[in-house]
């Protein structure tokens, strides 16, 4: 499913255009985003919580010439925990 798929399967949904369904889908978006770029995490009750990640910092070989060595510097990733509801509904 594509997002223009799930905007549409929403508006449908709820009984709204399609312009508006994008509107709310959009803002829920930029809302988890900016949340996250915060550090800070979202969680919907019955669906699963959005988190920033953290990954260590560790050494890894190039690909290209494997005899050499190169440091992965530590990064920050989003993650998303599904919640026991969710989890329940796909099963």
């Amino acid at each position: 499913m594509t997002k223009q798929d799930l905007i549409a399967a929403a508006a449908s949904a709820a009984g709204v255009t399609k312009k508006d369904a994008q509107a709310v889908l959009d803002g829920v978006i930029d809302t988890i985003t900016s949340t996250l770029q915060k550090g800070d995490s979202v969680t919907i009750t019955g669906f699963g919580t959005f988190r920033v990640s953290e990954r260590a910092a560790r050494s890894g070989v190039n690909p290209r010439n494997p005899e050499q060595k190169i440091q992965i510097p530590a990064m920050k990733l989003p993650a998303f925990k599904a919640g026991k509801s969710f989890k329940d509904a796909v099963r």
